[in-house]
């Protein structure tokens, strides 16, 4: 078998790491208003969750800098599924076992979490080390893989809960959890670049000192905050802010932000070598800043859920853009520097959420207050894009 697996195999299985990391980061958030009334579970404590999912996969951002080499690619990755797959079995049974809920909500979330990082870290080094030849391209076309997943978890999730009950999302939490076990035994067997092994390029101290990547640096958290501030409160958002039933709201909300933005990650793939990444990611953060506003401002519950739908069409270049940017500008930046984009890039997705949810529980647990505030991410994206381009410009 190994010897009919060519590197094809392995950029697919990688399309599947990042289905697998969708699983992770949009499951639980469809439950968190079932956690509210089953577990009795404040805002708060749900902005809590949120925050320790992103903040223990930053802290593996940033320590995977140090063992990733020394471990080895295949071994973290293939770890980094079961891992996957364990939290998710953990969130269907741990809640009901501890005497505090919450304890064991937070112990599945942080076994899931590691290995959300590590996949992270891992795959998109991956890919790029591949023999591809829009590398651009080819990234974007990657991550809309998240975007796939996030609609898949959506559209499976909600379909199961209108069949079978809300009351048996234990049991999806076991079938969502066969996927990343699945992909661990095809990660066992597909090959993987040489490349990934030659630690030649920038130290992290090197990368820290270095102003481009800095700005990179800065432009990967506003990604991050700008996607993740939306995609992680939209359903919550569509059902208890805007009064409309769980099942449209889901759909309207993070499923439809999921499919627009993996439309707009292919869309890029093809458009990658007439269009300048700059000058797209400068237009889809404007259109970003819009669609925070649409959202968080219009009475009309419809129209706030489109606002919620275009987010996902704004955000969808941001985060594989950052990492090609980035690659292009310092070519030697290696595994360290994939390792401290994406440290970034979740410390983002942490802060981000973690801000709206701490102004709602400010302003009355009005949400749509919290996300009005969230559109200064993209724009600070937007500011941080013009800085990118001076400096390039200099040099």
């Amino acid at each position: 078998m190994k010897k009919t697996l060519s590197f094809k195999h392995t950029i697919y299985s990688s399309y599947c790491g990042y289905f697998v990391q969708a699983i992770i980061n949009n499951f639980a958030p469809l439950l968190f208003i079932t956690f509210q009334n089953t577990f009795f579970l404040s805002y708060k404590s749900i902005s809590l969750l949120i925050f320790i999912n992103f903040a223990v996969q930053l802290l593996i951002d940033f320590l995977s800098a140090y063992f990733i080499d020394k471990i080895g690619y295949r071994k973290c990755i293939v770890m980094a599924h079961f891992l996957a797959a364990a939290g998710l079995c953990f969130l269907g049974t741990l809640p009901f076992l501890f005497r505090n809920a919450f304890v064991g909500i937070v112990f599945s979330i942080v076994t899931y979490a590691i290995g959300s990082g590590l996949i992270e870290v891992i795959v998109s080094p991956l890919v790029e080390a591949c023999p591809t030849e829009n590398k651009a391209g080819e990234m974007s076309l990657l991550h809309s893989f998240y975007c796939w997943g996030q609609m898949c978890v959506v559209l499976f999730s909600t379909l199961f809960f209108s069949t079978a009950g809300i009351a048996l999302w234990r049991v999806l939490a076991f079938l969502w959890a066969i996927i990343p076990l699945v992909n661990a035994f095809v990660m066992i067997r597909v090959p993987f670049p040489e490349i990934l092994s030659e630690n030649k390029g920038m130290s992290i101290k090197q990368l820290f000192s270095n102003k481009i990547f800095l700005i990179c640096a800065v432009i990967m958290l506003c990604s991050g905050a700008s996607e993740l501030a939306m995609s992680q409160w939209a359903s919550t958002f569509a059902e208890s802010g805007l009064k409309v039933s769980k099942t449209i709201g889901d759909l309207l909300g993070p499923c439809l932000f999921a499919v627009l933005m993996g439309t707009a990650r292919v869309l890029y793939s093809k458009l990658s070598q007439k269009i300048s990444l700059n000058i797209f990611m400068g237009v889809s953060g404007a259109l970003c800043v819009f669609s925070y506003l649409l959202a968080s401002l219009s009475q009309n519950p419809i129209v706030a859920l489109m606002g919620c739908a275009v987010c996902g069409l704004s955000v969808g270049v941001m985060w594989p853009g950052t990492f090609s940017l980035a690659a292009e500008k310092l070519p030697t930046g290696s595994t360290a520097m994939f390792a401290m984009l994406a440290l970034f890039g979740d410390a983002g997705c942490s802060s981000g959420p973690s801000i709206v949810g701490a102004i709602t529980s400010a302003m009355g647990d009005d949400l749509s207050k919290g996300l009005f505030f969230a559109s200064f991410f993209p724009l600070l994206l937007i500011i941080m894009l013009f800085v990118l381009s001076k400096v390039t410009k200099k040099k």
